[in-house]
Order: structure tokens, then C-alpha cells, then sequence
């Protein structure tokens, strides 16, 4: 399984990047190979408009069966769902701990998104 982690940094010890749409980076970890696949978010931290629908969309493109973020606006979070990617909101503290909390079964599956459009 591939899991999307927004981060702030490049590894596994970087911070949960809150923001999303405007994470400096995710990071796609594979939970079968244990590699990790950076994607630089830059393009989409300064964009004007639509930065959670192109980040949702490189979600999905990567293949990722789920999102852990802090928070998830409204268009990103109907793009990732029509994706079949499910959502988790909320989530704090680093990459890693938040991927072994996804393993251990410690991690909530939102319904909706958790914060306005354009946050």
C-alpha cells in the first residue's frame, strides 16, 4: 500500500506539513517496499488558486491509497475521494510516527474536508 504524508521537510523525521494544498512536500511511502518517493510541492505552496485540487491530483497519480495531513479543504478533499483515495485529517507530529500510527490502526478516516476553501 502507498500512504501520502503532507510534510515540511524531505524524510521521515520531518514534521506533518498541516496546509495540504500548500505542503512544501509529500512524501508517497510504500508499506510493502518500505521506499519513500518525494514530491516537491513547490509549484503548488505559492500558487494562487487550485493548490489542493493539483496536489490531490498528484496524490492520486502516485498510486497512494491514503492521504495523512493536518488539514484537507473542500475541493482537494472531493478530488481525493472521487480518486478513491481516503483521507485523514488532523494528524500531527512527524512522517514516521504518523505512519506507524496509520499500522498500528490509530488513525481516523475523515468524511468531509476540515477546513474552508482558499485556508
Amino acid at each position: 500500500m502507498k500512504i501520502a504524508v503532507s510534510s515540511q521537510g524531505p524524510d521521515l523525521e520531518s514534521k506533518i506539513d498541516p496546509r495540504f494544498g500548500r505542503a512544501a512536500y509529500i512524501l508517497i511511502i510504500d508499506t510493502v517496499s518500505s521506499g519513500i518517493k518525494v514530491l516537491d510541492n513547490s509549484e503548488n505552496l505559492n500558487a494562487f488558486k487550485g493548490a489542493g485540487i493539483q496536489a490531490a491530483v498528484m496524490v492520486s497519480d502516485s498510486g497512494a491509497e491514503v492521504l495523512l495531513t493536518g488539514f484537507c479543504g473542500p475541493n482537494a478533499f472531493k478530488t481525493l475521494q472521487a480518486a478513491g483515495v481516503k483521507v485523514a485529517n488532523d494528524v500531527t507530529g512527524t512522517v514516521k510516527d504518523a505512519v506507524l500510527a496509520f499500522n498500528k490502526g490509530k488513525v481516523a478516516f475523515a468524511d468531509a474536508a476540515n477546513v474552508e476553501g482558499q485556508w
